[in-house]
């Protein structure tokens, strides 16, 4: 992680980007204290992912609930 000043992120903000696009971070100084952090996007596949794989892992972890007393065709009637 890299900090920049926002004047500096202001005038250099095209190289700024240029590094975000390649997966570095910057926390961006104001009078010295943290007021931004510019990180690189997510797409939304990515977004939806990582909750994807929890929910998955968790239910992987809990038992099976109720019996199962259907059949195929029952659930498909035509």
């Amino acid at each position: 992680m890299k900090t920049v000043t926002a004047a500096d992120a202001n005038r250099q903000f095209s190289s700024v980007l240029r590094e975000v696009a390649k997966g570095e971070i910057f926390t961006v100084l104001s009078r010295g204290r943290p007021v931004a952090t510019i990180t690189p996007a997510r797409s939304e596949d990515d977004q939806r992912q990582a909750p994807r794989l929890s929910l998955l892992k968790r239910l992987r972890k809990q038992k099976a609930l109720g019996a199962r007393n259907w059949t195929r065709s029952e659930l498909y009637a035509e």
